[in-house]
């Protein structure tokens, strides 16, 4: 038996404590372990759904996707074709007025080209001169053929035949043997000629004369 009662006493006290410590911590750890309030058992919360993300991502490109067309259409039916046509339209004009200016060019230059390729030929033959300074034993024989190239050019040198040979033996007797053994002598006395003949003729109807014979005796 124990020989204080207050010891005795105490010691039941402490036992019974004992117990009731025990109690509240287990009712800690399962009032730990009990879910949440409001919610049920093994419900977790639920993320936001991944889909809503996405579509907020390729919302732009597919409004881009959709509204690229319509703008090409705008910007070809009421910008690019517009300006296209005023291209077109300008470059007709300027075609057409190249054309024009070239047809008019052409057919100046083709009716120039015509006449130039127009060759009429007369010869004067057989001129006998007396040669300059030689006390007339000396002579000179030539032979010459006038070109022109006008369609009357024929009868223009038919016309003035006398007066022309009357101008070429003048020009050919005033030249001495030293004339006549000159170099380019011949150039000279072509020359001398197309001259006379032009002024007597009253314009430059002659544009050529070649000299086929040219024989001192």
């Amino acid at each position: 038996m124990p020989s204080n009662p207050l010891e005795s006493s105490r010691g039941s006290r402490e036992e019974t404590k004992a117990p009731e410590n025990g109690k509240s911590s287990r009712a800690g750890r399962e009032e730990a372990k009990a879910p949440e309030k409001g919610k049920p058992a093994g419900e977790e919360a639920t993320p936001p759904p991944a889909n809503s993300g996405r579509f907020k991502t390729w919302l732009p490109l597919a409004v881009a996707v959709v509204t690229m067309p319509a703008l090409a259409y705008a910007t070809t039916h009421f910008v690019l074709l517009p300006k296209l046509e005023r291209g077109l339209a300008q470059a007709k004009t300027g075609a057409a007025q190249e054309t024009t200016a070239e047809s008019g060019t052409g057919a100046k230059s083709g009716g120039k080209a015509a006449s130039d390729k127009l060759k009429v030929t007369v010869s004067l033959n057989k001129m006998l001169v007396n040669v300059a300074g030689t006390m007339g034993t000396r002579y000179l024989m030539t032979s010459v053929t006038l070109v022109g190239n006008t369609p009357d050019f024929t009868s223009k040198i038919d016309e003035n035949m006398d007066q022309l040979k009357d101008l070429a033996t003048g020009t050919l007797s005033s030249k001495t043997i030293s004339d006549l053994e000159k170099p380019g002598a011949r150039n000279v006395i072509r020359a001398e000629l197309m001259t006379v003949f032009n002024n007597a003729l009253g314009g430059p109807l002659v544009q050529e004369i070649y000299i086929t014979e040219l024989a001192i005796q």
